[in-house]
């Protein structure tokens, strides 16, 4: 058996047409999911990028013990199991994340693994003097070090297949067709894109024809809108750009399990971290906002050559960032460790047999969210005198170590259910309090609920109060699953003992 799992970051759902969207120009997506099952109700987990993927690799959330960070040395990680166990596994990726301090110590976990460059700000190519900086808008008018970097690296991919996810397929696809005859593997092939900066060639931009001579403007800031209707258009036709990209190479992949007939024994798994604001709710990507369903409801496909379902969908509330490690382990025969959470999804992909009630999932010391499918639940902090601590034996940040000055009231505390009696660090308990880091709106600054059923596009907030003891009840449960620190249930005003 074989298994291919396939990720694209930041894919928003209300852009496929899978999922309703009727003018992005995506073919192979509607051919994905008349090949596989289409899942209907996936969210993600810890948030943003490398927590997803520690979620991944140890089928259990992360965020509510530690922010943007490496494996741990406690961690199960699913593809070592796997390479443990005789299965191969190869990961191909140029999400230059994995190799900042924050994701060092993902890609060590697989058998082999390919990095391809260039993408965003990556310090790829080296050159002293600055480039010429074109007019722009939002990110793209920025003159900080990621923005220079990132015209630098443009200017070397001229050419489609010079861009970094091209070169991702390339090697993806090599790696199928050299290991097609052979049993026993797992590929993990990766692309940031379609990532900000939305940046594509011109035969995906001519797929959306619009009026726009401004600025150039396909990286977005974090933070409010404040641009204008037509810019924030030309934004969403930019993002809509790469999107045909990625679906351009996605048909190759499906091509490629054509040619050499992998259908009959090869599971192939597309999902995404998470989504991204396009100007909905007035908002520009992610991390400062709540986690609309723009962000947390996900694209999610599924085809297991075991029950050959394809050309279905599934209602079934699931959590691909937890549930694609058990479901991985299940298919190579193999059991989950009693640290994992997530779940198995055979029976889910056959029949929709459910596997949970509720699904948490949220940022590191911000709202704490859940949701049964119908409602979502955003709570957040109601006290600002309890500190938000991080807890791990790995202090580094996204692209930086912990400062001296961070690790200077490091304590020992544990060990957590999950560590293998390992005591970790508990940094930041004696510094001053964050319970509502600065960074954050005042939108991630109150408790929210949302009816999904009568409010898809999340612009009523409501209240009910046996809604909201309800969706209390399911969080507490999944904090305690999740063996949360105390200072947690603390700051949301939430008690354990229920």
């Amino acid at each position: 058996m074989k298994a291919i799992v396939m990720m694209f970051d930041s894919l928003n759902r209300h852009f496929l047409p899978p999922y309703g969207c009727d003018w992005t120009v995506m073919p192979n997506f509607r051919r994905l999911a008349q090949r596989t099952v289409t899942f209907d109700r996936s969210y993600i987990c810890s948030m943003p990028c490398m927590p997803a993927r520690r979620d991944f690799h140890t089928a259990r959330p992360n965020f509510l013990h530690r922010s943007w960070g490496p494996m741990e040395p406690f961690d199960d990680s699913v593809p070592e199991i796997l390479k443990s166990e005789g299965v191969y596994t190869h990961l191909v990726s140029d999400h230059y994340h994995y190799w900042e301090d924050g994701g060092c110590t993902y890609h060590n976990r697989y058998s082999t693994w390919q990095f391809e460059r260039g993408q965003e700000g990556d310090p790829w190519i080296g050159q002293v003097s600055d480039p010429d900086f074109p007019p722009g808008i939002g990110r793209n008018a920025a003159r900080d070090r990621m923005t220079r970097q990132d015209i630098i690296n443009r200017a070397l991919m001229d050419r489609e297949e010079l861009q970094p996810q091209a070169r991702t397929f390339t090697a993806g696809l090599d790696f199928i067709r050299r290991n097609a005859a052979a049993d026993q593997w797992l590929l993990h092939m990766e692309t940031f894109d379609p990532h900000e900066p939305f940046f594509s060639h011109p035969r995906y931009k001519e797929l959306y024809p619009h009026n726009y001579k401004g600025p150039r403007f396909d990286w977005p800031s974090y933070r409010d809108v404040e641009e204008s209707h037509d810019q924030v258009e030309h934004c969403r036709f930019e993002y809509a750009a790469l999107l045909s990209m990625c679906d351009r190479r996605l048909g190759d992949l499906l091509d490629l399990m054509d040619e050499l007939d992998l259908w009959k024994d090869t599971m192939l798994i597309l999902w995404t971290d998470h989504g991204f604001l396009l100007g909905e709710h007035e908002y520009w990507a992610k991390m400062r906002t709540p986690w609309y369903e723009e962000l947390a409801h996900t694209p999610f496909f599924v085809w297991d050559p075991r029950c050959a379902k394809c050309g279905e969908r599934r209602s079934s509330l699931v959590q691909p960032a937890l549930d694609l490690g058990p479901t991985l382990l299940d298919f190579f025969d193999l059991p989950t460790t009693p640290d994992m959470l997530g779940q198995c999804l055979r029976e889910t992909v056959r029949c929709d047999r459910p596997v949970r009630e509720a699904a948490i999932f949220g940022l590191h010391g911000a709202q704490v969210n859940v949701t049964d499918g119908r409602y979502v639940y955003m709570r957040a902090a109601e006290r600002d005198d309890v500190a938000v601590c991080e807890y791990t034996l790995m202090p580094t940040h996204m692209n930086h170590m912990f400062s001296v000055e961070e690790l200077e009231d490091v304590e020992l505390a544990g060990p957590f259910s999950f560590s293998k009696g390992c005591r970790v660090m508990r940094i930041g308990g004696s510094r001053p309090p964050r319970g509502r880091p600065s960074w954050l709106t005042e939108d991630t600054r109150r408790t929210l609920l949302y009816d999904l059923q009568s409010d898809p596009g999340q612009q009523r907030p409501m209240t009910d109060a046996t809604v909201e003891r309800r969706m209390a009840d399911h969080l507490i449960r999944l904090m305690k699953e999740c063996d949360a620190p105390p200072e947690q249930f603390a700051r949301l005003c939430l008690s354990k003992e229920d």
